[in-house]
């Protein structure tokens, strides 16, 4: 055999062993890469559907192997902090509950026995008329703090439905329209005569114009000015509630939906503040799927503004 037969007999085996070391290689990284897209589809439909299975792989690539069992210990760990966090919530309602009947119930007495005081007294108690307004504001403040507590906690459950804007924007007006005129308010509405209809709830809605028209007696005052206006494009209705008065500086203007946040001037006897109403109209609006933006210029106009989904057919 001569030297050129040997070399090309040679040379023919290494390329045969190179493919055959290239086609491994490409078969290993097919079916690595075949596994691994099916590690990831499995783990995709337990995050979506909530589920306790763990990721199974058929593999005798340890890599692969570790990987899948390291998944699964993220994936126990993760259900643990999801039952923990169950329980946690079950003992903060629990408990949430249990304090809101034991500061309300002394409360409601106390206020019993002020109005019994107060009926029974020979002429007016100036004094008497003051401690039991006190304590109006009192149980008033511990209402919406148990409000607000259990909105953030996801107790409150608001039914959505299909309800008219417009009729609830003209109730909530004429609901303060006394109050406003007394205290010499111009009011302004622009609310359409026909009916609108968004995607709510009629009782969080009230209290969250509630919250925005009292937000307007306390510190529009100096302007006094109250507007509601209601406009809409192709998805959304907005309710305008305006004021004209000191307005709120650029400074405090992201600060105003945070809870127990006042300005310095919001003493008002009909209606007095106290850091929590903003606060609970965010959270209801969010429950609705909207929000509420402000936009202020101090000392001329004051606008908040609520979004809501319209009602789709």
């Amino acid at each position: 055999m001569s030297d050129a037969t040997i070399i090309f007999f040679l040379s023919a085996c290494i390329v045969v062993l190179i493919c055959i070391v290239l086609y491994q290689q490409f078969a290993f990284r097919t079916g690595t890469q075949i596994k691994l897209k099916k590690i990831s589809q499995k783990l995709e439909e337990i995050q979506n559907t909530d589920s306790d299975e763990n990721v199974m792989v058929f593999t005798d690539n340890k890599v692969l192997m570790d990987l899948a069992a390291q998944i699964n210990r993220l994936l126990e760990n993760q259900r643990k902090v999801k039952v923990d966090y169950r329980r946690s919530e079950i003992s903060s309602k629990k408990m949430l509950s249990n304090i809101s009947h034991d500061i309300k119930t002394p409360m409601t007495v106390i206020l019993g026995y002020l109005e019994i005081m107060r009926l029974n007294s020979s002429g007016e108690n100036e004094m008497l008329l003051k401690v039991e307004q006190k304590a109006q504001r009192v149980m008033e403040l511990i209402n919406q703090f148990f409000t607000l507590a259990k909105l953030e906690a996801g107790d409150t459950e608001i039914e959505i439905s299909k309800i008219d804007v417009c009729e609830v924007c003209r109730e909530n007006v004429l609901d303060f329209y006394e109050l406003l005129t007394q205290k010499e308010f111009q009011v302004e509405i622009d609310i359409p005569e026909e009916a609108v209809f968004v995607r709510g709830n009629k009782d969080a809605l009230q209290r969250i114009l509630f919250n925005l028209i009292s937000n307007v007696v306390r510190y529009g005052s100096d302007g006094k000015y109250m507007g509601m206006f209601l406009r809409s494009d192709e998805k959304y209705i907005y309710i305008d509630v305006v004021d004209k008065g000191k307005g709120i500086e650029r400074a405090f203007a992201q600060n105003v939906f945070e809870r127990l946040f006042t300005m310095e001037d919001s003493r008002n006897c009909e209606i007095q503040g106290n850091g929590l109403g903003l606060t609970i109209a965010q959270n209801l609006a969010h429950q609705l799927g909207g929000e509420i933006t402000l936009e202020s210029e101090p000392n001329e106009k004051t606008t908040f503004t609520v979004k809501l989904w319209k009602f789709s057919y």
